[in-house]
Order: structure tokens, then sequence, then C-alpha cells
């Protein structure tokens, strides 16, 4: 386990295969709330072997700067992950949010936390323009942690993204850099 960075009440760190029994519970504990918002899992998604060979491929595509995944550690168990994947380079220099939290600890803010500790280290370290995140419109939870952070709607995408069995629209939200922008 790396620590990427802290913020008041949690670190943000880097998992290595070493550490997939900690990504297990973390499922296996979120398995019913988790199940809405993300894709169909066969049983496979919920064992050691299948998170230690994910986290491995995970640091290849990180040392390659494809993706930016940290895991939040708070009183010494994973409870959610932030990723900035499909980063793009070049005239574009952006990439999508994706995020997800233990059910348990739901409105503490920590989520919201969490993102404006990797917002600062993808604007700051990795000097990227924008940052989208495309949000199912009935996940409203989901929906105010980017609005406080200040990302803005953009459109909606229809059938978008096959989540649990079914094509769902996605409203598109935005962040973009200013800093860059002068």
């Amino acid at each position: 386990m790396k620590v990427i960075c802290k913020t008041n009440r949690m670190s943000l760190v880097q998992l290595y295969a070493s550490s997939s029994a900690l990504v297990v519970d973390y499922f296996r504990r979120n398995r019913e709330f988790l199940e809405p918002w993300e894709m169909v899992r066969d049983e496979s998604f919920f064992t050691a072997e299948f998170h230690a060979e994910l986290l491995e491929k995970e640091l290849k595509l990180f040392e390659d700067g494809q993706l930016f995944k940290v895991w939040m550690l708070y009183e010494e168990r994973i409870i959610g992950s932030i990723a900035l994947s499909n980063i793009v380079r070049g005239a574009f220099q952006s990439c999508h949010l994706g995020y997800r939290m233990d059910g348990a600890l739901l409105n503490r803010g920590l989520m919201t936390e969490g993102i404006e500790a990797v917002i600062a280290y993808a604007f700051e370290e990795m000097q990227l323009h924008r940052i989208e995140a495309n949000i199912m419109p009935r996940n409203q939870a989901s929906m105010k942690v980017v609005q406080k952070l200040g990302f803005y709607e953009e459109g909606l995408a229809l059938k978008y993204l096959k989540i649990h069995g079914v094509w769902e629209d996605h409203i598109h939200m935005v962040l973009r850099n200013t800093a860059m922008e002068v």
C-alpha cells in the first residue's frame, strides 16, 4: 500500500495485489448497496484472486499514465475508491471520474473530501484541463457530490452505460481547470 495523499479524515492509497483481501472485504460488505449502480458481477468478482489480478492491471495502467486510482482508507478499512480513467493527453487533457462509496458511511462528506483531493491532484500534478463524470439521473446522492465540487451539466447521454443489465441514460457533468485557460 502506498499513500498518495491524505485528507482531513482519511488516506487515499494505491493498493497492490497483496492488498486484495481489503478490496474483497469492501465489495462483499457493499455487494447489495453497489448492485444498482454497477455492471452485473459474477461470483469470481468477489474473490481475492480476481482483485489481485485487477490491482496488478490497474498498477500497469497507472504507470502508463492511463489511470489514476486511489482507495479510500478510513479507520483501517477500505471504504471506497476514486478513479480518473480514460486519461487523454495532447490537445484534450481530459479524463473520466468514477467513484464508489461504502453504503454504511453515506452523508458524512467522505466522498466529497476524497474527490476534492483527487481533483487538486488532477489539476495541479497531472495538469489535466477537464474532468468528466457521467451520472444516472436517479443517483441523486452522486449528483449532489459533484455539484458541491463545482461540476456543471453539459447534457444527457442517452443509453450511455449498461448498468445492472440495463442501458441507462447518464447526465454528463464536467469540471474544468480554469487556471489552464488563461
